[in-house]
């Protein structure tokens, strides 16, 4: 089993003032590496309006590269406005993933908008900053990955990695809806997609990960490392129904693979679950797992999947490569 030594919460939305589109939620981390800071982009939330709907927003908090628990400051704007009428992503941008290209720091996001008969619908869209990752533009105004014969809906939670050159895109795609107490709920697998350039993808069109819990479990935030040739994977699940709970909430799962395809599930080594008490007492989910001179970090959500922040946890030795004995 791995052993994380949790840090604490490092940031709380509810602390932030003076940013009317940042009052709730801030979900899903995803790190980009400065000199002297660690930019850790992730999605919020304004009040609701008259209707009690929502938007989202992504925008990003920096930390101290010399001690990752310190904040530094928090975006003045949101990297990314939302999009325009009728557009897949016109009520939200959540999860964002960045990564640097040349010059360049591209973002792959998820857009959603809303429906009737289910609350909302999510694609994948791509994002350009030349700024160094403060603000984006979109490269077009219509998603990379959209709904197929294969994945009909909730195309959603983009990881973009990029290993020996080549681009890889995991994400996760809805399964079916399923109702739970006259409310609908998605079930989603984690997905993945290939390219030669960072533009044109080819999908897998199968689940990664086998289910474990149930057969409609949940699953989400496929975040992946590579150490000396194994690919290790830390992501997240739940149960399909009652999940707002501790009983039934999100867990951190974990899987490591040889070829970034087949994938060998060993949740026991995950080795970070929920707090006796406090802030991810009830659930622990979408991890993101970055390293940082010499020291891997997870950063992740707590309770309410993300409304009262984001915590850090450092990992107590290294994930093993393949010489040393994973399995």
């Amino acid at each position: 089993m791995y052993r994380w030594q949790k840090l604490g919460r490092v940031f709380n939305p509810g602390e932030i003032t003076g940013r009317p589109w940042l009052q709730t939620f801030a979900q899903a981390p995803a790190t980009l590496l400065f000199d002297t800071f660690v930019r850790v982009y992730f999605s919020c939330r304004p009040a609701p309006d008259a209707q009690g709907q929502f938007v989202s927003y992504s925008a990003f908090a920096d930390f101290d590269r010399r001690d990752p628990t310190r904040l530094l400051a928090v975006s003045q704007q949101p990297i990314l406005p939302l999009g325009g009428l009728g557009t897949f992503d016109e009520f939200g941008t959540y999860p964002v993933s960045v990564i640097r290209d040349g010059d360049r720091v591209r973002a792959w996001y998820a857009g959603w908008t809303r429906c009737v008969s289910v609350p909302f619908n999510v694609s994948i869209g791509s994002a350009v900053s030349h700024d160094g990752g403060c603000t984006f533009e979109r490269e077009g105004t219509g998603p990379v990955l959209g709904h197929s014969l294969d994945e009909p809906f909730v195309v959603s939670g983009p990881k973009i990695r990029r290993f020996d050159g080549r681009w890889y895109l995991f994400y996760i795609a809805g399964r079916r809806w399923i109702m739970d107490a006259g409310r609908p709920e998605p079930v989603y697998r984690i997905r993945l997609a290939t390219s030669e350039d960072g533009e044109h993808w080819t999908r897998l069109n199968r689940d990664l990960i086998e289910s474990r819990i149930e057969p409609d479990e949940a699953q989400a935030s496929p975040d992946v490392v590579c150490v000396d040739g194994r690919y290790h994977m830390f992501f997240c699940y739940r149960h399909s129904t009652g999940y707002r709970s501790h009983a039934r909430g999100y867990r951190i799962g974990y899987a490591w693979s040889d070829n970034l395809i087949d994938w060998h599930r060993d949740d026991q080594r995950a080795g970070l679950d929920v707090s006796s008490s406090g802030w991810d007492a009830e659930m622990v989910s979408y991890p993101h797992v970055f390293q940082l001179d010499g020291v891997t970090y997870m950063a992740y959500l707590g309770n309410g999947v993300g409304r009262e922040g984001f915590g850090l946890a450092r990992l107590e030795g290294t994930l093993l490569a393949r010489e040393q004995g994973a399995s």
